[in-house]
């Protein structure tokens, strides 16, 4: 059953769903769990991860979540919201990094283990984001997202995990491989055009690809109305992700600046030393 088409008379309907929130308070106990065996944890991090946690549940749980199977567009603010604002703020909280930190000796080994290095090696998470996008928003996944709520479900969590390990390699804060500060940049920018291609697609669509879509529309749109909000969605995509991709290279440019500043003061002390 759809609901009415929306109006800003809708901004204060939530869809409270019992799954989701316990999904995050759980991960928010996790969290405060690791804090209380730390004390040298930087505050920064867990307010990142606070911000994280609050931008999911506004993308779930909020107007957002309750229009996100109707409106195309929607879904698309909705898929952004996840992917490339909530998980990169998970990924600025490090919280892998707080598990070896406050974890036993058997959790340390997991995160040691030659599977969580594959895992959380950049190559996989890049690959991983790069089939990721297109499948879920240019195959027949979409039209399984719309028939089953725990299907949706499971693709906010997709979003969530391929976020966070994307993001993961490309700020280099936690443990394992970490890429040269410069790659890092280029790391993000070769995944620019994953959403680029996957919105040009969508907006360039000369008829609904979602056969599921039609039902679950808001009642009484036309096709023609249903086709456009599918092509709005490939322009947030397509324009909104390029964006938040460029200003996720704000904090990684930082990042750089002072490495090589950094480096450059271990280098020159190098030299004073050698009397060059």
């Amino acid at each position: 059953m759809t609901n009415p088409p929306f109006s800003w008379h809708h901004l204060n309907q939530w869809d409270l769903g019992v799954l989701p929130i316990l999904l995050l308070v759980i991960a928010g106990l996790l969290y405060a769990r690791g804090l209380s065996r730390t004390t040298t944890w930087p505050r920064v991090r867990s307010v990142c991860f606070a911000s994280g946690l609050l931008v999911t549940f506004f993308a779930t749980q909020s107007f957002i979540g309750v229009y996100d199977m109707e409106y195309f567009s929607d879904h698309m603010v909705q898929h952004l919201l996840l992917i490339m604002v909530a998980a990169p703020l998970f990924a600025l909280s490090a919280p892998l990094d707080l598990a070896y930190q406050a974890g036993n000796a058997t959790i340390r080994r997991w995160l040691d283990s030659p599977l969580m290095a594959r895992v959380t090696h950049p190559l996989f998470a890049f690959a991983l984001y790069f089939v990721f996008i297109p499948i879920t928003h240019l195959t027949g996944f979409m039209n399984l997202m719309l028939r089953h709520e725990w299907v949706h479900h499971l693709e906010h969590i997709g979003f969530l995990v391929v976020g966070y390990l994307f993001f993961r390699a490309a700020f280099g804060l936690e443990r394992g491989f970490k890429l040269h500060p410069g790659l890092r940049l280029v790391y993000v920018m070769a995944a620019v055009p994953v959403d680029t291609f996957t919105g040009l697609v969508l907006g360039m669509s000369s008829r609904i690809p979602f056969s599921a879509y039609p039902a679950m529309a808001p009642t009484g749109s036309t096709s023609a109305w249903q086709l456009s909000n599918i092509k709005l969605g490939g322009g947030i995509m397509w324009i909104g992700g390029d964006a938040l991709m460029l200003l996720a290279c704000i904090p990684i440019a930082v990042m750089w600046v002072k490495w090589e500043t950094v480096r450059t003061k271990e280098l020159d002390a190098i030299l004073d030393a050698q009397g060059l």
